[in-house]
């Protein structure tokens, strides 16, 4: 792949087969996010665990206590009572079935998360072709299926993020932006590893953290020793 000489030049900074400290790591990579506009951080952590099986599958949310710096648009289906709660909560959208046509067949997305109360799951449910490849299906387990509105969208709002595995059994999740600094960004990449430790499925065997890096948007991955994560 040919790299830009901004790309080449901060590659320079980064040892490529050192495995650095957590907070060595974040204040490199803060570093070597060099580009005209605020670049999102961003960790990859490979796991030993096989996502085929279901009693391996590693996935949940947790709430990065300094946010991820983006601005987060939240469609919520809900009727009645929890529709108003949705609404005064602050949710950029809601509503139920009349919402199908607008995302089914105009192709409406402007949307971040989608949060449905269980009883809105079934219309919810027809929209799994074109929801499902985006990542955007509600899930009990993300708490994007609940019946507490005020709470999911608050937890949205102030920095919630989903982690899971992909196929090749790699989780990537946006830590925050490279203007907030090194203290917040690791306060925000130990909560991300405490949850990722925290749902180590009991099938998992060997060695839990494969591989743990962190990069910006246009910067280069620096390698963290997972070692020295405590998995406590």
């Amino acid at each position: 792949m040919k790299r830009g000489k901004r790309y080449l030049e901060v590659r320079k900074l980064v040892d490529p087969v050192k495995l650095y400290e957590a907070k060595e790591a974040v204040g490199l990579v803060q570093d070597t996010a060099k580009a005209k506009f605020d670049e999102t951080v961003e960790a990859h952590i490979k796991l030993g665990v096989d996502g085929r099986h279901a009693d391996q599958q590693v996935r949940g949310a947790v709430v990065l206590p300094n946010g991820t710096g983006k601005t987060v648009k939240v469609l919520v289906f809900a009727k009645g009572e929890k529709a108003k709660e949705a609404e005064a909560a602050g949710a950029d959208h809601v509503g139920a079935e009349e919402l199908i046509p607008r995302i089914q067949n105009d192709g409406w997305l402007d949307f971040d998360v989608v949060v449905a109360t269980p009883d809105m799951m079934a219309v919810v449910g027809r929209l799994g072709r074109v929801l499902g490849p985006k990542g955007l299906m509600p899930n009990p387990k993300s708490g994007t299926v609940t019946m507490d509105v005020t709470k999911a969208i608050n937890e949205i709002k102030a920095g919630k993020v989903e982690y899971r595995l992909d196929k090749t059994n790699i989780i990537h999740v946006p830590i925050g932006k490279a203007s907030f600094g090194t203290e917040k960004l690791l306060d925000n990449f130990h909560t991300l590893m405490n949850a990722i430790i925290k749902a180590k499925p009991a099938a998992a065997k060997g060695q839990y953290l494969r591989s743990v890096s962190i990069s910006s948007t246009m910067g280069p991955g620096i390698k963290i020793n997972p070692a020295k994560i405590n998995e406590e």
